[in-house]
This record gives structure tokens, C-alpha cells and sequence, in this order.
């Protein structure tokens, strides 16, 4: 984990949560102390961009949300999305949802639509 990790521990004696971006491998990670749980993993498709540069106006594809079975159905994957999409937002990226659960979030979390392709 990095600087850009945030502590979301679900409640005192439990590892905190960490979300960060893991560009080397084109994904977002979802952390529970030092085990890794959870990716969104994506694609830029704007010729000639790469995720650690990609800036304004790149497409990204999220294309697939994967949660550790272990963790399941604590809105872990939601977390992991909202993160994503909020880091895509603030660097003007444009994404297009492949991934079904992203456009299940997105039926959810309308706010987040209009960065999407």
C-alpha cells in the first residue's frame, strides 16, 4: 500500500481497509491489512495513453470487479467501484463500463454517469 491508501476499518481491532491503484498492473486494489482481496482491473483504450499518464479525455474500460470469496457481501465490491470511478472522475476520464457490476453501481450512483462512454 501507498500514500493514497484510506483507512476504512470497519470497527476497532479490525484491519483497515486500503484502496489504491495499481498502474503497473492496470487495476485498483482493495487491501484488508496486507492481504489483497479485492481488483478492479481496466483498460485504456485511448491510443498512445497509459494509466500512470492517462489524463483528461482518456477512455478506461473497467472491466472486471473480482472480491475474495471470504469477503463477500459486505459492500466491499461497491467501496472498490466508488473508488475507481471517483479517481476516474478526477482525472477526467471517460469510462466505459464493461463490467457488470460496475453498471449495476452505476444504475445505483447515477452522480458517476456522465464521466461514462
Amino acid at each position: 500500500m501507498n500514500a493514497n491508501d484510506t483507512a476504512a476499518g470497519p470497527g476497532i481491532g479490525t484491519p483497515a481497509l486500503g484502496l489504491v491503484e495499481n498502474t503497473a498492473q492496470d487495476r485498483f486494489e482493495l487491501w484488508v491489512g496486507d492481504e489483497l482481496i479485492g481488483i478492479l482491473g481496466y483498460t485504456v483504450e485511448t491510443p498512445g495513453k497509459a494509466a500512470g499518464t492517462a489524463g483528461a479525455g482518456t477512455q478506461v474500460a473497467f472491466m472486471h470487479t473480482v472480491i475474495m470469496e471470504d469477503h463477500w457481501r459486505r459492500g466491499l465490491a461497491a467501496e472498490l467501484v466508488e473508488f475507481a470511478m471517483t479517481a476516474a472522475r478526477d482525472r477526467g476520464w471517460r469510462v466505459r463500463p464493461v463490467c457488470t457490476y460496475v453498471q449495476r453501481f452505476l444504475a445505483k450512483n447515477p452522480d458517476f454517469k456522465r464521466i461514462t462512454v
